[in-house]
Formats: structure tokens, C-alpha cells, sequence
């Protein structure tokens, strides 16, 4: 009883008894089931986004996660993208392959760590958020998750791309490539961050996955794994 208490005041102060009935009542007319709870719908949420981080990072961190998957892929920093020109016409084409292979490598070796940064934005998400998501559009768990985390994740990230980009040496297939550019009569010489590359990139591409993954619970009642997720997006 003091729990249910708690959520009602807490639902009183956020959004109001109203609202929040009406949203309730809207949703589960939409969906023919019944009613909804706050604790329910806050649940089924969390377990959505859950299993999307859960699913994402396991398919970006494995072999070729990243590198073999054409949405997600790194290319060479386009900000430098004349290095990449003119060193392949000096014969370095191999060189600058493996530099970018080694680039998804590192997200892939950073994505295995991701899954436990997403967790504290998740189970802190609050009613208001809930009902948020729920009226939103089919990525606004997503939206939400990106919002939350974007900027710690960010920070935590970076080490790991780091420790991930020594792990699979990409300086030792990247110093090849800019010193042969640098080397160049008359060039400006180039020194690209790649560590803030390669950490911006492996971000955006799990946050896409994420919203995939969100976007087939919502539509696709087979990737409704468990049964809060089969009541709330049912």
C-alpha cells in the first residue's frame, strides 16, 4: 500500500491524475488490452530498452560487428580525407585498408563494455520519462537513452576506445599512412584525433542499433521477448 502511495503522489506532482488516466485509458483503448499501470508501463519500458542495449552490444562488439556492417561502418575521417587520396596514389592503398579495419576493430573491442554505461540511465528513468516514451514516436526510447547518456558515456568511453585502440594497434597502421602524407613537399601537415573519432563513431552506431532494436519491439511481436514487453507493446 505505501508503495502504490508513493507512485501516486509521485504521479500527482509530475503529470497529474488526469493525464495520467487519460494517457493510460488512450493507450489501452489503442491497443485492446487492459489498463495499464504506472508500474507496468515503466517496467515494460525499461525492459525495452534493456534488451534493445542488450542486443546492440552484443552485435557491435562481435568480430565484424562494426566492420562488416554497412550502417555502422567507419571510414577514414573524412575531416583528413585527402591523406587517404594521396597516399593511396603513392601505394599505400593496403596500408590504409588495415588502418580503417583496425578503426572498427576498436569499436567493436569498445562496444563490449557499453551495455553496463547504459544501465544506471534505465533504471532511473521516472514516470514522467515513461509517458514521455510512450506517447513519443517509435525511437523515443532511444531519444531518450541518447539524452541521458551521451555526454557520460562519452567520458567513459573515450578510455575504453583508447585502451581498445592499443589493444588492436590502430596507430601502428595509422603512422605509417600520416607520416608518408606528412613527408609530402608543401602539404599541411594533418594529426586528426582518432580516439575522439572513433569514440563519436562507435556511439552513433550503437545508438542506431539501439533504435532498431526498439523500433522492431514496438512493431514486430516476435522480438517481444517476455511478457511485460508482450502487455506493453501488445
Amino acid at each position: 500500500m505505501r508503495k502504490i502511495a508513493i507512485i501516486t503522489c509521485i504521479t500527482l506532482l509530475v503529470l497529474g491524475c488526469a493525464e495520467m488516466t487519460q494517457v493510460l485509458d488512450d493507450y489501452s483503448k489503442s491497443t485492446g488490452s487492459a489498463p495499464l499501470t504506472n508500474t507496468e508501463v515503466i517496467s515494460g519500458l525499461r525492459e525495452a530498452l534493456t534488451v534493445g542495449t542488450n542486443n546492440s552490444t552484443a552485435l557491435t562488439s562481435k568480430l565484424d560487428g562494426f566492420y562488416k556492417n554497412p550502417e555502422i561502418f567507419i571510414p577514414f575521417p573524412p575531416k583528413v580525407i585527402k591523406v587517404k587520396e594521396r597516399v593511396e596514389a603513392l601505394g599505400m592503398k593496403k596500408q590504409v585498408d588495415e588502418f580503417v579495419m583496425t578503426m572498427n576493430r576498436a569499436a567493436e573491442t569498445a562496444s563490449k563494455e557499453a551495455a553496463p554505461i547504459f544501465i544506471n540511465a534505465i533504471t532511473s528513468m521516472s514516470i514522467a520519462d515513461g509517458f514521455a516514451i510512450l506517447k513519443g514516436e517509435d525511437n523515443a526510447a532511444t531519444t531518450y537513452l541518447k539524452s541521458k547518456t551521451s555526454s557520460p558515456l562519452k567520458v567513459k568511453f573515450n578510455p575504453i576506445v583508447k585502451n581498445a585502440i592499443n589493444q588492436v594497434k590502430v596507430t601502428q597502421y595509422w603512422n605509417p599512412v600520416i607520416n608518408t602524407y606528412n613527408k609530402i613537399p608543401f602539404i599541411e601537415k594533418q594529426n586528426p584525433n582518432l580516439e575522439d573519432y572513433i569514440t563519436t563513431k562507435a556511439m552513433d552506431g550503437l545508438f542506431l542499433m539501439i533504435e532498431k532494436e526498439e523500433k522492431k519491439i514496438r512493431k514486430d511481436p516476435m522480438a517481444r521477448v517476455t511478457d511485460i514487453l508482450k502487455k506493453v507493446f501488445g
